[in-house]
């Protein structure tokens, strides 16, 4: 089972868009079994509280319910427990490794690297444009998807000159 955890600052517009969009995507592809996909935030100032109605909205034009979902934060613990850590911006990718103290088996990404940019995924709570989030998130995850299901897996992760090309942690072999 390939377990997914989307992170955003409030978790309450863009993490829990990408997963009720993710969890949408492989229910429709009938691997639902085949993934855990969840989302939390990097601060606590919304926790508890229920997805924006922007998100909410957005998401149930295509029919997808976010019924139940409230904020959570994400905890040191969740590296372990993910094999993909997945940012929306790049701020979130800095609170992320605050909190879980690096990034040694390289599980940290940020969504839209999946789709070969290093574009960070604007926050509607900001900027108001739900849409425009909902098609970045909607490109990053059916990229995702796709580098998870292709074999063998082709890393999309951007790198910097000097840094070391990340593979895809489901790449790894399990021992």
């Amino acid at each position: 089972m390939i377990k997914i955890l989307f992170v955003c600052h409030g978790n309450i517009c863009r993490s829990p868009m990408a997963e009720f969009v993710l969890k949408d995507m492989v229910k429709t592809k009938n691997i639902q079994d085949q993934f855990f996909i969840a989302s939390a935030a990097t601060s606590t100032e919304e926790i508890g509280n229920p997805v924006h109605y922007g998100t909410r909205d957005k998401l149930a034009h295509y029919g997808i319910s976010v019924a139940g979902k409230t904020a959570v934060r994400m905890k040191k613990q969740d590296y372990e427990a993910y094999d993909y850590l997945i940012g929306m911006d790049s701020a979130n990718i800095r609170n992320m490794l605050r909190i879980t103290g690096g990034d040694p088996s390289h599980k940290i990404y940020k969504l839209l690297e999946f789709a070969g940019s290093a574009r960070d995924i604007a926050d509607p709570w900001y900027t108001g444009n739900f849409d425009a989030t909902y098609e970045d998130i909607v490109e990053g995850c059916e990229a995702l998807l796709q580098g998870l299901q292709s074999t063998p897996p082709s890393p999309c992760k951007t790198k910097k000159p000097d840094e070391k090309e990340k593979k895809l942690p489901h790449s790894k072999s399990k021992n």
